[in-house]
């Protein structure tokens, strides 16, 4: 399945994408595309219901975040090893794990803030996990039964706030806009292999990124079940795993958006995102 969630933000319903592409709204069924309602039993409730059957709702809607009332966003940096390369950077031992903040998210198409002051603001095409069942000390063999399933994710950076300024790199990463969630959260039984999935990023019609999740250094099940030994994971959590080659910052010379530009980016299986940038 793909669900969705739609209408104005902070007003948004629960809704999947039928076969013909239509969106069909979910609110009779469950509350919100969030918590208890991505767990195995309640997904295979809603698999069981024809979509002819819920009311359509109008092209042009809309598209909120594929997920909502999450309760912590965990991103985890230099997880590609092409990318790793292009920084510059070695491979970390283990997992670079940072946050956005949850007030970043927003919807897959709404405008993506450039923060006043801002002279290095970024892109970058992320494979999104979102946790289905909670859990501590996971066991990586394990580890997939508590994924409900993927998402695209922009994880917008400013690089200067992240890297250049004192403390951690949360405040380059974290600002408002920075979280485009979705399309839709495609459930796990409709994706054969997130390790093999193919990931782009454009800006202006320009492609920057074109990569794989193939070279993921440290892959979905083990991400899940490393995570869980440093806090509880809960149903609607969000992982982002990290980018392939090809951001800004990696150009040469190095690239950063500026208001009035637009970004498009995709993962196969997963659908597709476009922004407009704009000044905060």
């Amino acid at each position: 399945m793909k669900l969705l969630r739609f209408g104005p933000s902070g007003q948004e319903k629960p809704g999947l994408l039928d076969a013909n592409g239509k969106i069909r709204d979910l609110s009779s069924l469950i509350k919100d595309v969030a918590g208890e309602s991505l767990d195995d039993t309640a997904l295979a409730s809603i698999a069981q219901v024809d979509p002819e059957s819920l009311p359509e709702i109008p092209e042009g809607t809309r598209l909120g975040p594929c997920v909502g009332q999450v309760g912590k966003f965990i991103c985890i940096g230099l997880n590609y090893s092409d990318h790793a390369a292009e920084t510059g950077a070695e491979v970390p031992p283990e997992p670079v794990v940072f946050n956005k903040w949850t007030s970043a998210i927003c919807g897959p198409n709404d405008d993506v803030e450039i923060p006043r002051d801002s002279q290095k603001t970024d892109w970058e095409v992320e494979l999104g996990v979102v946790i289905g069942k909670g859990g501590r000390y996971i066991d990586e063999a394990d580890a997939m039964n508590h994924v409900a399933g993927y998402c695209v994710i922009n994880d917008v950076s400013e690089r200067e706030f992240q890297l250049e300024r004192s403390g951690s790199w949360d405040k380059g990463k974290g600002c408002d806009t920075f979280g485009p969630l979705g399309p839709w959260l495609v459930t796990r039984d409709e994706i054969a292999d997130p390790q093999s999935l193919d990931m782009w990023l454009e800006v202006d019609g320009k492609r920057y990124q074109d990569g794989n999740s193939r070279t993921m250094v440290y892959q979905i099940p083990y991400l899940v079940a490393y995570l869980s030994r440093f806090m509880s994971l809960q149903p609607g959590d969000v992982i982002s795993t990290g980018t392939p080659p090809g951001v800004g910052a990696g150009q040469k010379p190095q690239v950063f958006l500026k208001s009035g530009q637009t970004m498009r980016l995709g993962i196969e299986g997963l659908g597709e995102q476009y922004q407009r940038t704009k000044q905060a």
